[in-house]
């Protein structure tokens, strides 16, 4: 059995779209002869400290030289040559998407985590992209050769299909409040509709960004929609199912998406959505199952939820088009497949 090494920072548990993938990709590999050696690396990562690089540094020095290393692109991406030189194995990198298009971040930052992250996949004999539009975006801003580029789209799982039948219209939003995701402009927006009826739940971690959270909480008090609006904050996967099956329409206005599984997980339910048109969405979600509206503008997506929300037709109409359209979605194993496929030609790549 072949082996790789697979480096993420932090938690792997971490209930986001990322470490789920990264997850369901360890626990798939065995069985297409791949062995996995996970490698915890530090939870500061993308941001992280002098300490933490020392200790990276020291980690990495000690894979031998003949190893497959993957590393995620959240720890991988903001690590500097002085970092990396330790590693003397054969790198993969994997990138969800690039730390330099996160939302909110200064000119210092983005420039600093761009250098990085180009300097970071520069040394790597393969990369594996998450979406088209993320491994296109490689390409042309971090100079990656599309030779070396594999996409291997996050898996569906098939689901059970939501009834849609929720009164008063329940909204789902699923991903952590951070400024990318966009949930201030989405309480905004509904500040503009509270004459119709509807609730909003919001599932994902509330401790990522400070600055989106208060941003978040200013805007529903604000907008006088704190008593229907619902934090729920982190859920596993069985509260997650719950909230898909009981929701009436996903409504999630990112700045920018590597891929965005929460919207593929919606579409399995038959969910119609409503999304941001930044990153991949534009091909992540069907255009007759989603309506896309530009990123920040919460006065069109208030035009754009209230069209909907006294439209049971199309809403009807959209929601068959994502029942449809989820069928043909790839699933873990093939993704995984995807994934084996790339390490092995990295592996032999390297060998030449």
């Amino acid at each position: 059995m072949r082996e790789v090494i697979f480096a993420i920072p932090g938690e792997l548990n971490t209930p986001t779209g990322g470490y789920r993938y990264d997850k369901r990709v360890i626990e798939e590999l065995p069985a297409l002869g791949w062995r996995v050696q996970y490698l915890p690396l530090s939870g500061e990562f993308p941001s992280p400290s002098e300490t933490a690089l020392a200790e990276t540094a020291d980690t990495l020095s000690k894979i031998p030289a003949d190893a497959l290393v993957m590393i995620d692109g959240l720890a991988l991406g903001a690590m500097p040559l002085s970092t990396l030189t330790s590693l003397k194995a054969r790198l993969v990198a994997l990138c969800h998407h690039p730390l330099a298009f996160e939302t909110g971040l200064s000119t210092d930052r983005i420039d600093y985590l761009h250098r990085t992250e180009r300097e970071a996949l520069s040394r790597s004999v393969a990369t594996i992209a998450t979406s088209r539009s993320t491994a296109e975006l490689l390409a042309r801003e971090f100079n990656v050769a599309a030779s070396d580029l594999t996409v291997a789209e996050p898996g569906t799982e098939p689901s059970t299909r939501a009834k849609g039948d929720a009164k008063p219209m329940r909204l789902l939003s699923v991903g952590a409040i951070t400024r990318r995701k966009g949930h201030d402009t989405l309480a905004k927006a509904l500040s503009k509709i509270r004459d119709l009826d509807w609730e909003w739940r919001i599932a994902g971690s509330t401790d990522r960004d400070a600055v989106a959270m208060q941003a978040l909480e200013r805007e529903i008090a604000a907008g006088k929609i704190a008593e229907r609006s619902k934090l729920l904050g982190p859920l596993d996967d069985a509260g997650l199912e719950q909230e898909y099956a009981s929701a009436s329409l996903f409504v999630l206005p990112s700045h920018f998406e590597g891929y965005g599984m929460a919207f593929t997980e919606a579409l399995a339910r038959g969910l119609p959505v409503v999304a941001g048109s930044g990153g991949a969405l534009v091909e992540t979600v069907p255009r007759d199952a989603g309506v896309f509206v530009t990123p920040g503008n919460f006065g069109e997506l208030a035009l754009t939820l209230r069209r909907l929300l006294t439209s049971p037709a199309e809403i009807s109409k959209r929601a068959d088009a994502a029942w449809e359209y989820a069928k043909q979605l790839p699933r873990w194993s093939d993704t995984a497949r995807i994934i084996a496929d790339a390490l092995a030609r990295a592996q032999a790549k390297a060998a030449a």
